[in-house]
């Protein structure tokens, strides 16, 4: 099967479209670059579809690549025929092409190899005619130094036998599917672990059984991590007499002493080949399912907090809330840059609120702080009742910001570069204040599982998790464009063909020659050749440059299309941009060309309406209930406001104002049955929930969304 064809059959996209996309990453195209700027190759694929491809472009040249190892391994055993070959060139799936090979596949010794090599495979064969009525007397045809009785004979012919059922395609495929349908699996507590106080949050699970094949991935991540930290046994189940029948009934033709010799093999080879490998192969895709539904809901969670809405270029005023270290104070200018700095003591054991409130005060007056960001770790509800309290001689917002992440970042090598003589708690206190100012720009400096807006991340595959989020944070990225004059070099990084180095190379450029005035500039960056221009380019913004295209969407490469359009209307393309009555009144077609047609023209015409505009939404201020401070404060009834702050599969949890979130159920979200949790809330989104259940002791609230 040639790679288009087996892309095809994963996605049902156009196969022009597949293979048009497949020629643009071998000439490597980035996934933002293509989904935008080559539509008419593509046939109009989005991110989501073209990264289908891109994946599905990787599983095929692992296929091939151990088509590949195993055909050159068959080789060298001398076992390649016609056939064979054929067989295995043909294969479309990695499982069945290893039941091909699994025959050839070079074993550690097993029984089934000490009785070939003792000469008892000819009884094997014999035994498997099923047409022999005294075995036991043929058996002893083949005693020798190694093989003392007959019953040792026919011992030994089982385990070949036992081998050959195991190796069977057709039998492996209906225990398979049988394991698919009916298999349970089952959980039991490890006596020694019953009272372990560690235990106790796996204690669901002490003695637990569920149908796998319905079990939700959370549960099921949950069970794997309880048994790897040795609390429980997990134990895959089906009906063993139900599925060694149906062995028999496709191998069993007679009923003779032989069929009684091919049951006890039978038998021998599901308990010791068949089903542990096989219910190992199960549990193992099951993990791999599990792993794919909890990659997407935190790629998605991530996608959400790094949209999430920009204060924009503001002064700002960042506290990071403490109580005996007191609360980190810094001032930023509105490029985000570090321009005050000193610690506050409002609360006990100081309690100096007086003083921290006049010191408060002073800054605000003498930065011109427009904005106040308030970390939303310990000390956070009491920080924001006393700045709450304050009247300032000007409009200044109050914002509580997520704190996730912050300290990962302060430690980093990133904050240390960025500010060498300050201390964490600055750092700290700094990544809370761009929080609001910018948080994508931000937020990219830190390592995506550590902001904290999955579920089980370090229990998933830690290679496919990077890959899903590092693509997260490039479409974000480059969905929203970078101004390349004051772009960190972790955001940089991110922009599409630009990559770590470039983007240093990018910064120091900045440092010693200033700002880029046009994006023809940018190719005086030292080793950032024309196709890193190519790829970057259209994402990259220049404010007040000397083009006003270089602060768009607009690629290069289509400008001239721009100055052709403005010169047929007798404009200069400055009048052009954001003249939206003269604009959709444009005939597109008369501007379409090989390469360039209807859908990049109207992506052109809808960036000039709204040339640079930030696709995300402005941040607004939220205020929670005053007299909710902690768990202790709560009871079954009350209607709180709350920011949903994680979404699992199974519902998500809301910050309500205190230490401790809250979990809304699944079951709690609507008035009607929900089979997808994104599909009723968002990261971030301001909500009213009502508390359902508090449980002091373990520290958890039950709340509903349903409760109009």
């Amino acid at each position: 099967m040639q790679l288009g064809h087996f892309i095809k059959s994963k996605t049902n996209l156009p196969i022009k479209g597949i293979e048009n996309t497949i020629q643009l990453l071998n000439e490597d195209c980035t996934v933002p670059f293509i989904s935008r700027y080559r539509k008419e190759r593509t046939g109009n694929l989005d991110e989501v579809q073209i990264g289908d491809i891109v994946k599905y472009k990787a599983q095929f040249e692992e296929l091939e690549k151990r088509k590949g190892s195993i055909l050159k391994s068959l080789d060298e055993q001398g076992v390649l025929t016609d056939d064979l070959k054929l067989k295995i060139t043909n294969t479309s799936d990695l499982t069945a092409l290893e039941d091909v090979y699994l025959p050839y596949k070079k074993k550690r010794k097993t029984k089934a190899e000490t009785a070939l090599k003792i000469g008892l495979e000819p009884l094997s064969k014999i035994i498997m005619s099923q047409n022999a009525t005294d075995i036991h007397s043929i058996a002893v045809k083949y005693l020798n130094d190694e093989v003392a009785t007959a019953v040792d004979a026919l011992e030994g012919a089982r385990y070949i036998i036992a081998e050959w059922i195991n190796e069977r395609t057709d039998i492996r495929n209906n225990i398979r599917y049988q394991l698919e349908k009916f298999a349970a699996i089952n959980t039991k507590v490890i006596k020694s672990k019953q009272e372990d106080e560690k235990a106790q949050k796996y204690r669901d699970y002490f003695e637990w059984s569920e149908s796998l094949n319905r079990i939700p991935s959370h549960r099921l991540l949950a069970i794997l991590r309880a048994e790897k930290e040795g609390v429980i046994r997990v134990k895959i189940e089906i009906d063993d007499d139900r599925a060694v029948t149906k062995v028999e009934e496709r191998v069993i033709r007679s009923n003779n002493e032989c069929s009684l010799q091919i049951k006890l093999a039978i038998q021998d080879s599901y308990k010791r080949l068949l089903f542990p490998a096989l219910s190992n192969e199960i549990l193992s895709l099951a993990k791999q399912k599990a792993d794919e539904g909890s990659i997407n809901v935190f790629a998605k969670n991530l996608k959400q907090l790094l949209l999430g809405a920009p204060l924009g270029e503001k002064t700002i005023l960042a506290i990071d809330p403490g109580f005996r270290t007191g609360c980190k104070i810094v001032c930023l200018n509105a490029q985000g840059a570090l321009v005050h700095n000193e610690t506050i003591y409002p609360h006990a054991p100081k309690n100096d609120a007086i003083g921290a409130m006049k010191k408060i005060n002073s800054l605000v007056a003498a930065y011109k702080i427009e904005a106040i960001a308030i970390g939303n770790g310990t000390a956070s509800r009491e920080t924001e009742q006393l700045i709450r309290k304050m009247r300032f001689n000007k409009d200044v917002e109050v914002f509580v910001v997520s704190e996730a992440g912050a300290s990962i970042y302060s430690a980093s090598k990133i904050a240390r570069d960025e500010f060498p003589n300050y201390d964490v708690t600055v750092r700290g206190a700094v990544s809370i204040g761009r929080r609001l100012v910018d948080p994508l720009a931000e937020l990219v400096k830190i390592d995506a599982k550590s902001i904290g807006v999955g579920q089980y991340q370090h229990d998933v595959d830690q290679t496919k998790l990077k890959t899903s989020l590092d693509t997260v944070v490039e479409s974000c990225v480059n969905s929203v464009g970078v101004n390349i004059n004051t772009a960190s070099v972790p955001l940089l990084s991110y922009v599409s063909g630009i990559g770590q180095k470039l983007a240093e190379n990018i910064v120091n450029y900045r440092e010693e020659k200033g700002a880029f005035n046009s994006r023809n500039d940018i190719k005086k960056v030292t080793r950032l050749g024309n196709k890193a221009f190519e790829q970057s380019a259209g994402f990259l913004r220049i404010k007040n440059g000397e083009n006003p295209l270089d602060n768009s969407a607009v690629h290069p490469e289509s400008y001239t299309i721009v100055s052709k359009i403005a010169k047929d209307l007798k404009m200069s393309v400055s009048n052009l941009i954001g003249n939206k009555e003269v604009l959709q009144k444009i005939e597109l077609q008369k501007y379409c060309t090989n390469p360039v047609g209807l859908p990049t023209l109207k992506d052109i015409v809808a960036e000039l309406e709204k040339p640079g505009l930030d696709p995300r939404k402005k941040a607004k201020v939220f205020t929670f209930n005053q007299n909710i401070r902690s768990i202790n404060d709560l009871h079954e009834g009350q209607l709180l406001p709350g920011i949903v702050n994680n979404i699992t599969n199974f519902g998500c949890f809301v910050d309500i104002g205190i230490k401790e979130s809250g979990l809304v159920h699944v079951s709690n979200l609507a008035d009607k049955f929900v089979s997808d949790v994104g599909e009723i809330v968002s990261l971030h989104q301001q909500v009213i929930v009502k508390v359902l259940e508090v449980d002091v002791a373990r520290k958890r609230i039950q709340l509903s969304m349903n409760h109009k």
